[in-house]
């Protein structure tokens, strides 16, 4: 039985959901001459050891930002690469991920992706779908203002069959039709690599997230940096909205 992560006495339903954009695969490779990737592959690495330590740090929820809409535009032979790097994870890290009571998810568009790599996804989705000391979300082929046009296409479609009347259309149920609808909001989104951009992740579900940007390229990023970044997150005081208390 997986150990249980302990509540999280500054988050009061216990949950600590982390948010990543993980950027600089490239730029740590061509600082050191090599090919963006060897970056990539760094990059994987820390992914895993990223994984492992928010476990160990009371992470409930952790979603990477794997692959965008967009970088299908990125040459053929690092998309082509970043593939083969995506199925070795998911060959590999499967078993476990199991064994540590990950369960995996992954988010976006999977039409684009080849027969194998949508088999390899389904296949540690199921095998994993019962663990529950930490939700390991990956969005793949993923952009939040696509995310946001096909939950407003469900809820049309939904309206045009009589399911639901457009007066009964709400926020709650826009966020119901959203690919993370069983997911609790990031409470922080930490982005590597010095740029402070959201890069169409999450739009809708970050509207209350604390931003965390950190100089420190992704293939370098180490438990000691999610810590700095939750250390600066659980100093914060988190408004919603409202006056301080």
């Amino acid at each position: 039985m997986p150990h249980l992560i302990p509540p999280q006495p500054d988050l009061p339903d216990g949950t600590l959901h982390v948010a990543i954009i993980m950027d600089g695969n490239g730029r740590w490779a061509r600082a050191r001459g090599l090919p963006r990737t060897a970056g990539h592959k760094k990059g994987a690495e820390a992914v895993r050891a990223t994984v492992k330590a928010s476990a160990r740090l009371g992470v409930t929820h952790l979603t990477l930002f794997g692959f965008s809409s967009e970088n299908w535009r990125r040459p053929a032979d690092e998309v082509n690469a970043l593939m083969g790097l995506l199925r070795i994870y998911l060959r590999n890290e499967v078993d476990e991920l199991e064994r540590e009571g990950v369960c995996v998810r992954v988010i976006g568009d999977r039409d684009r992706f080849s027969d194998d790599i949508r088999a390899l996804i389904a296949t540690a989705e199921a095998r994993t779908r019962d663990n529950r000391r930490l939700v390991l979300t990956v969005a793949l082929n993923y952009g939040g203002r696509a995310e946001i046009a096909t939950a407003a296409r469900r809820i049309a479609e939904a309206v045009a069959a009589g399911d639901m009347t457009a007066e009964q259309v709400s926020e709650a149920t826009l966020a119901d039709h959203l690919f993370t609808a069983d997911l609790p909001d990031p409470d922080v989104l930490i982005r590597t690599s010095g740029e402070q951009r959201i890069s169409n992740f999450l739009l809708w579900q970050i509207a209350y997230t604390e931003l965390v940007f950190t100089d420190v390229a992704w293939p370098d990023f180490a438990e000691e940096d999610l810590a700095d970044a939750l250390r600066d997150f659980r100093g914060r005081e988190r408004r919603f909205g409202a006056v301080s208390g």
